[in-house]
Formats: structure tokens, C-alpha cells, sequence
């Protein structure tokens, strides 16, 4: 087995489809220089510069060149440096990869995947911290992905290569060098799959991302304590949701906690609520409860200001205690 952190498992799963497909390309800004977070770092040199091409500031080309790469055989995985800076690129991913399979009545599919780096923690404030992935999940057309862990990060982004569809894939810059697993071989993941970390008969606690981490954490440390004993679930797939997982898990324990370090309003856990609410409302025990971000415009800098508007370890293990004396 070796060690790998998460942006190790990324930058292995880029090398290695690399290596085993030909018409893959990367492209996005710096990253001939192994880009903000070297995730490409050393592509350049083993793949040459007509695969790993360096891009203007520019996330609509960046996105809509990925597109037209696509449509003329190429798998182009595009990096959107930060999550953050997306915006612009909405439109050539909603309005033209979304819609691709749809408007071609089944016969074309758009084979791109965009990698976007979010979150906060890392005191990246304004532009370099948000939390886009609700909105992009909105969008039917586009799948949408967010590993939890470095096996997760490998695996997924190896099935989103693969996949004739445009994904977005998210992944977090907290996660990055925090995270360390030992791999042994690669373990597929299936798009659409959520992952059952633990399994416990008090309440269930549903996240994802670097959150399910910091869930399966805090649901450890109270099992230690002999206060609460937690199931928790992995989404990994933000669209599609897999709801027979969702429901499977609601219904074991009748008390659901929500965790997500996006916006509460119209953030994922509000979709997931509803989803419950809707089909295993008569196995609740607890109103459905969430802990997410607070709804403020911009992550802030200052560092405690970032430490109050973000859910915590601590305050996961709260809101479990709580809703476990409910």
C-alpha cells in the first residue's frame, strides 16, 4: 500500500488516463506549471504541450474550447483554477454541455469533465472560498461529484473521464494535503453512488465532500464517548442523488442531520430534506435538521470570522447530540 493525500490521488488519476487515452487533454490556466495546487504538475513534461495546454484567464473559452474539443473526439478534463471563478463559464456549461444529449435527441454526448477546486478553511476569502456545487447540481444534463477522500478523489475522477456526459467534479483545496489514505489498487466508484461510512442506530447524519469527513469524525469520537451512535452517509454524487441510499439510511434511524459547508438556503441538504420529507416522512422520529454556512455573500478572511461561518468537527458533534435527545 502507499500513502497518497487527495491531490496526490488527483494528479495519479490524471496521469494514468493519460497514459491509457490518447485523445485525453487537459487545459485550464498555469497548469504547464502544475497550476495553484499542482495537481498537474509533471504533465507537461511527459505528455507535451499539444495535451496540456496553458489557457488564457478566460473560464468561458476555457469551458467552451473543452466543449468543441469534445464534439470532435477529444476527452478533454478542464480546471477551473477556483470554484470561484466559474461564473462566467455558466453559460457554455448550462446552455451547451447540458444540453447536448438532449438536443441531438440521444445521438451525441459532450465528454468533458471540469475540475473545480472549493471551499473555505484555508483562509481564501472572497473569490477563492465559495461553495458552487447547488447550483451546477440544479442542472439536469450536467453530473456533479464531490469525493470525500483520496480513494474517492482517484476513483471518481477516473469514472467521470470515462463517462460520455459532462461532469463537473469537485474537489476541495482544505482536502487537498489534509487528507492521507493508503491505496491499494483502484477500487472503482460508480457515479450516483453514495457511500455508507458507519453504520449506528441513533440518528443518521448525511454530508459530503470534505463535511462527510468531518461527520464520520465527530460520529467517531462520540461512539467513543458512548453518547451517540451515528450512521453516516457519503453522498459522493450531487446529481444524480441516490435516493434508495438517502431513504435507506433515513428510515434506519427516524433522525436525520444534514451537514454541507455551502449556503443553507437552496443548498443540497434542502433537496436531500425534501427528498425525505417526501418519501420516508412516516419513519421520522425528529423534525430533519441541517448545519450548513450561515447566508452571507462572501467567506470572510479573518480567521475567526472563517472559524464561526463554517460547520466544524465540533459543531457536527453538537447538532448530533442534540438531535439525538430529540
Amino acid at each position: 500500500m502507499t500513502e497518497k493525500t487527495y491531490i496526490d490521488a488527483i494528479h495519479d488519476a490524471l496521469w494514468e488516463e493519460m497514459e491509457q487515452r490518447d485523445a485525453m487533454i487537459v487545459l485550464g490556466e498555469d497548469i504547464q506549471e502544475g497550476g495553484v495546487f499542482r495537481a498537474t504538475d509533471g504533465l507537461l513534461a511527459r505528455f507535451g504541450p499539444a495535451r496540456v495546454l496553458d489557457t488564457p484567464l478566460a473560464e468561458s473559452s476555457i469551458v467552451g474550447v473543452a466543449i468543441g474539443m469534445a464534439t470532435n473526439g477529444c476527452l478533454p478534463v478542464a480546471e477551473i483554477q477556483f470554484a470561484d471563478f466559474a461564473y462566467p463559464a455558466f453559460n457554455q456549461l448550462i446552455s451547451e454541455a447540458a444540453k447536448w444529449r438532449y438536443r441531438s435527441d440521444g445521438g451525441y454526448g459532450c465528454p468533458i469533465v471540469v475540475r473545480m477546486p472549493y471551499g473555505a478553511g484555508i483562509r481564501g476569502a472572497l473569490y477563492h472560498s465559495q461553495s458552487i456545487e447547488a447550483l451546477l447540481a440544479h442542472v439536469p444534463g450536467l453530473k456533479v461529484v464531490a469525493p470525500s477522500s483520496p480513494a474517492d478523489a482517484k476513483a471518481l475522477l477516473k469514472a467521470a473521464i470515462a463517462d460520455p456526459d459532462p461532469v463537473v467534479y469537485f474537489e476541495h483545496k482544505k482536502a487537498y494535503r489534509m487528507l492521507k489514505e493508503d491505496l491499494d489498487g483502484d477500487a472503482p466508484v460508480r457515479i450516483g453512488a453514495a457511500a455508507l461510512r458507519r453504520t449506528g442506530d441513533d440518528i443518521t447524519v448525511i454530508s459530503y465532500g470534505l463535511m462527510a469527513h468531518e461527520c464520520l469524525e465527530a460520529a467517531r469520537e462520540l461512539a467513543a464517548d458512548r453518547a451517540v451512535d451515528a450512521t453516516v452517509l457519503d453522498l459522493r454524487t450531487l446529481a444524480p442523488l441516490d435516493r434508495g441510499a438517502i431513504l435507506d439510511a433515513a428510515r434506519r434511524t427516524g433522525k436525520v442531520l444534514i451537514v454541507h459547508e455551502d449556503n443553507l438556503t437552496g443548498g443540497i441538504g434542502a433537496e436531500v430534506a425534501a427528498l425525505i420529507a417526501e418519501h420516508a416522512f412516516d419513519a421520522l422520529d425528529a423534525p430533519i435538521r441541517r448545519l450548513a454556512s450561515p447566508d452571507v455573500p462572501a467567506m470572510p478572511f479573518n480567521a475567526g470570522m472563517e472559524e464561526y461561518c463554517l460547520p466544524s468537527r465540533e459543531k457536527i458533534a453538537q447538532a448530533m447530540r442534540e438531535l439525538a435527545a430529540y
